[in-house]
C-alpha cells in the first residue's frame, strides 16, 4: 500500500543534507512534494494547498540546533497530513437503541461485505447486531449478506419483497421489539451515479432517520472515489466513510483527498478480506504509513485485543532469561495469527522498509506447527537435542520432508537471536535497527 508514495518522500527527505532549511532547497523539496502527491493520484486542489500550508510552515519554522532539517522538514509534512485527514480519530455516533447505519457507494464498493465487516466490530464492542438486507437490485446481494453473517454470526433481516424501504421499516420495527443495539442497513449500488439510485437512498433515509449515513469507497479507484463520495454527499449527506481495499495497490489518492473534498470523515478502513481485517481510521496512524514510519497505533491496538497482559509479561520473562522454546515459539505464532499476516505486522514497525521482504506465509505456519505438535514434551522444551533419528521421525509425524524439519531448527533458532537482539528498554523505536542488523546476517528472509 503506498509504496511509491512512501519511497518518493523517503528520497526528498534523504535529500536534504544541508546544515539548515534555506527557501532554496524548501521550494526544491515542496515542488518535489506536490509532483509525488499528484502522482499517488491526490486530488489537484488539495495538493496544491497542502504543499502551500508545507511551505508556509517550513519558511516560518526555527531550526533546531539538535535536529536535522530532513527531520523537521518531515515532522511538517506528518502534522499536515495528519491535519489534512482529520487530525483525530472520529467515532461512531451511537447514542439511539437501536442506533442505525446505512451504508451507501458505487456497486462493487464492498458495502455488503463491509456490512458484516462492521457488524462484526460492533460486536466485539458488545453491541446487539442486526444487518438488513436492502440490496435488491444485485442479482445474490441477499444471499451473500446472509452467508458473509453466518460466518460472522450475525443475524439479517430479509424479505421477498421488491420495495428496499418496506424491508427498511419491517427490520426497524424488529430491531426496536427484539432490542437491537444497532441496525445496520446494507443498500443498493450502480455502476455509477443516478437519480433513480439517489431517490432510492433518499426514501430510506428519510424512514430510518440514521444516525450514521457511511459512504463504501474502493481506494485503488482513486479520485473516482473522492469524486463519488462528493456526489453522495450533495444528495443524501453522508456522516462519514469507509476506505476499502488499503491492502491493495491503493495509490493514496482517496485517503488523503477524501476527507478535505467531502469535509466528512473518514471513519474506517478496510485492509483485508477477511471479517475482522476492519479497523477505525486514525489519520496520524495513516500519516505515519505514507511516510514509512510505520503503523504503531494499530500493532499496539491489535496486540491489545489479542495478547493478554498475562502472556506479554510470560512471554517478557522467558526473553530475559533466554528460556524461549519450541512450545513458546508455537504459542507465540498462534497469537500472531489472531494479530494478521506476519508480513502485515512487520510494516506496522517503524523502519519496516529495511525488512519488508520477510514473511511467513500460511502454507509455512502450518507445517511448522505440525512440526511443533508432533515433538515430545522434551524436544518441546529442548532438554534433549534434536538429532538426525529424532527429525526423522518428525518428518514423519507431521507430512513433512527431513528438508522441511531441517529447515524449522534453522529458522527457530534465528528467531531466539533475533529475539535476544531486541531490546529490554527503548520499546519499538529500538526494534527497527535491531532488524536491520538480522537481515544482513540472514540474507533477507528469515525462513529458509
Amino acid at each position: 500500500m503506498f509504496d511509491t508514495l512512501t519511497g518518493k518522500f523517503q528520497d526528498l527527505v534523504g535529500s536534504l543534507t544541508s546544515k539548515k532549511l534555506t527557501e532554496s532547497n524548501i521550494s526544491d523539496a515542496v515542488r518535489e512534494t506536490r509532483l509525488a502527491l499528484l502522482e499517488a493520484d491526490v486530488n489537484y486542489s488539495v495538493a496544491s494547498t497542502f504543499v502551500k500550508r508545507v511551505k508556509e510552515k517550513a519558511l516560518g519554522e526555527t531550526l533546531l540546533k539538535s535536529i536535522k532539517p530532513s527531520q523537521q522538514f518531515i515532522k511538517i509534512l506528518h502534522d499536515e497530513l495528519t491535519a489534512l485527514m482529520g487530525g483525530e480519530e472520529a467515532t461512531l455516533k451511537l447514542d439511539k437503541k437501536p442506533s442505525i447505519i446505512m451504508l451507501c457507494g458505487l456497486q462493487g464498493s464492498g458495502k455488503t461485505t463491509h456490512c458484516v465487516k462492521l457488524g462484526s466490530y460492533l460486536k466485539k464492542k458488545n453491541k446487539k447486531v442486526l444487518l438488513a438486507a436492502c440490496d435488491l437490485q444485485r442479482l445474490a446481494a441477499v444471499d451473500q449478506l446472509k452467508k458473509l453473517a453466518s460466518e460472522a454470526h450475525l443475524t439479517v433481516f430479509s424479505l421477498d419483497e421488491k420495495s428496499p424501504v418496506k424491508v427498511a421499516k419491517k427490520a426497524l420495527k424488529k430491531a426496536q421489539e427484539e432490542k437491537y443495539d444497532v441496525l445496520i442497513v446494507d443498500t443498493a449500488g450502480r455502476l455509477h451515479v443516478d437519480e433513480t439510485l439517489m431517490d432510492e437512498l433518499l426514501d430510506i433515509k428519510n424512514v430510518l432517520q440514521p444516525d450514521e449515513v457511511l459512504f463504501v469507497a474502493n481506494a485503488t479507484t482513486g479520485q473516482d472515489a473522492v469524486k463519488t463520495a462528493f456526489e453522495f454527499d450533495k444528495k443524501v449527506a453522508i456522516t462519514g466513510t469507509i476506505l476499502t481495499m488499503l491492502d491493495g495497490n491503493a495509490r493514496a489518492g482517496a485517503a488523503i483527498s477524501i476527507t478535505e473534498i467531502t469535509k466528512k470523515p473518514l471513519k474506517f478502513e478496510g485492509i483485508g478480506e477477511k471479517i475482522d481485517d476492519l479497523q477505525v481510521f486514525h489519520p496520524k496512524s495513516m500519516a505515519d504509513r505514507i511516510l514509512g514510519m510505520g503503523d504503531v497505533i494499530n500493532l499496539v491496538k491489535k496486540a491489545e485485543e489479542n495478547i493478554s497482559e498475562e502472556e506479554s509479561k510470560s512471554l517478557q520473562k522467558k526473553l530475559k532469561k533466554a528460556t524461549f522454546n519450541y512450545e513458546d515459539y508455537l504459542k507465540q505464532m498462534g497469537m500472531l495469527k489472531k494479530m494478521g499476516s506476519f508480513k502485515s505486522l512487520l510494516k506496522m514497525i517503524p523502519g519496516a522498509s529495511a525488512f519488508s521482504d520477510f514473511d511467513m506465509p500460511e502454507g509455512k505456519l502450518k507445517k511448522i506447527e505440525a512440526i511443533i505438535m508432533s515433538m515430545t514434551l522434551n524436544e518441546r522444551q529442548e532438554t534433549v537435542g534434536l538429532g538426525f533419528s529424532r527429525r526423522k521421525r518428525l518428518a514423519s509425524g507431521s507430512g513433512c520432508t527431513i528438508d522441511e524439519v531441517n529447515r524449522m531448527v534453522k529458522s527457530f533458532k534465528r528467531i531466539k537471536q533475533m529475539l535476544k537482539k531486541m531490546p529490554t528498554k527503548g520499546g519499538l523505536k529500538n526494534f527497527a535497527p535491531n532488524m536491520k542488523q538480522l537481515k544482513s546476517q540472514f540474507g533477507g528472509n528469515l525462513w529458509h
